[in-house]
């Protein structure tokens, strides 16, 4: 209510001079002047730093909160506790537009052309835009260069040379790609995808259409043998997750190794050369593909309440779609920027390879219904290459394709 009651305030204020005023016009504002902003504890000194001096007459406050807690916070903060703006990911999206807690955006025909296609179809939701994309990022297959000389072209190669070097007790995870108990169908997507699977069709407008389930469409089942095979040899073993997988990659104990741009330190203190590349082909006519994930900015409906949203819109989608901008929060959080004349100034060779092995990549779905498909996927990857009493994949996606209909009704 403070703040509400400032802003009638303001708006009194700015009325009465508005004739005064014609050559600059005035920006409706709460008495307060304040744009909360709440980001993670990665971005906060980023987010900070381009907003000290505040932003068009507003005094920017950061505050800092877990990731996850970002959205399931929004639900229940009160109005006065509560963000102006937020920085989240693009499939926050579907969920947190459906209930009202973000605002659609105006974004100018120079930001949509500046930025890249598949970051602004992830803040897409039905006819509107709810966010600016800042960042995007992407897993891709590291490859330790010292234990294998020369890159492999094929899936067929990599597994070869994976198993060779297991046997050979130079490895002791010959593909290490993250799993564990609760499975994780994201750092799996680019092997699912290359066998012809995928979570949702797309309309011809390119948003989602979840009515169309691909966990086990014909495609991908006619090539579901294949994960038999793995999961036979031991290339893939659902026991690994992704501590396992990490250390035994640091440890040159693992030849190839599945992961993303969070990794980015740890990666440039390796103490061998290593390549990083998309998965190579693991069947003829299909080009294995990640999931594609963006980070953006998005305005509250709280904005409109304390008074700010003009200045929110703007700050999210203005200024976060420039270039400057987005170039300082990337670096300053390992990520390259979706802004396409900033990705492209980037020189950091590890960023430029991931965005290189992401080309092509799939938006993580951005609907409420993709929350059903979690759980059911990354099961149907553990169920199927858990080593001795695994389930036959053709049995295990069938379940997950029949759990995920069902969920969504």
């Amino acid at each position: 209510m403070r703040r509400s009651l400032r802003a009638i305030v303001a708006a009194s204020a700015v009325a009465s001079v508005a004739f005064g005023s014609l050559l600059a016009a005035p920006v409706a504002q709460a008495a307060d002047n304040k744009i909360v902003i709440w980001t993670d504890e990665n971005r906060a000194a980023s987010v900070r730093e381009l907003f000290a001096n505040g932003y068009k007459g507003y005094t920017v406050e950061v505050v800092v909160k877990d990731f996850g807690a970002i959205r399931d916070d929004l639900s229940k903060v009160t109005d006065t506790a509560a963000p102006d703006v937020i920085v989240g990911a693009h499939d926050w999206v579907g969920e947190l537009a459906a209930n009202g807690s973000i605002v659609r955006l105006n974004i100018s025909k120079k930001a949509i052309q500046e930025t890249a296609t598949y970051a602004l179809q992830g803040f897409r939701y039905g006819a509107g835009v709810y966010g600016m994309p800042t960042q995007i990022e992407n897993v891709a297959m590291i490859t330790n260069a010292s234990l294998i000389k020369t890159q492999p072209k094929t899936f067929d190669a990599v597994s070869v040379e994976a198993l060779a070097l297991k046997k050979a007790g130079k490895a002791t995870v010959p593909f290490a790609v993250p799993q564990g108990a609760n499975g994780d169908a994201y750092h799996m997507y680019p092997l699912f995808s290359g066998l012809g699977g995928y979570v949702f069709a797309t309309n011809p407008s390119g948003s989602v259409n979840p009515k169309k389930v691909g966990l086990d469409n014909p495609t991908f089942r006619k090539n579901q043998e294949i994960i038999n095979g793995w999961n036979k040899t031991g290339l893939i073993n659902s026991k690994v997750d992704y501590g396992i997988a990490k250390d035994a990659f640091v440890a040159g104990k693992a030849p190839f190794w599945i992961t993303g741009p969070w990794e980015l330190d740890s990666l440039k203190a390796l103490k061998f050369k290593y390549r990083i590349t998309a998965v190579p082909a693991i069947v003829d006519g299909i080009t294995p593909v990640p999931f594609l994930g963006a980070q953006g900015f998005m305005v509250t409906k709280f904005a409109a309440t304390h008074g700010v949203q003009t200045g929110a819109n703007s700050l999210v989608a203005e200024y976060m779609a420039t270039a400057p901008a987005q170039a300082k929060l990337a670096a300053a959080n390992g990520r390259t920027p979706a802004n396409l004349v900033a990705a492209k100034a980037v020189s950091d060779p590890v960023l430029k390879a991931f965005g290189s092995a992401g080309v092509g990549g799939v938006p993580m779905p951005n609907v409420p219904q993709m929350a059903s498909v979690w759980s059911a996927l990354g099961g149907a990857w553990v169920n199927s290459t858990k080593g001795a009493g695994a389930v036959p994949a053709q049995k295990a996606f069938a379940q997950a394709q029949a759990t995920v209909v069902k969920a969504i009704g």
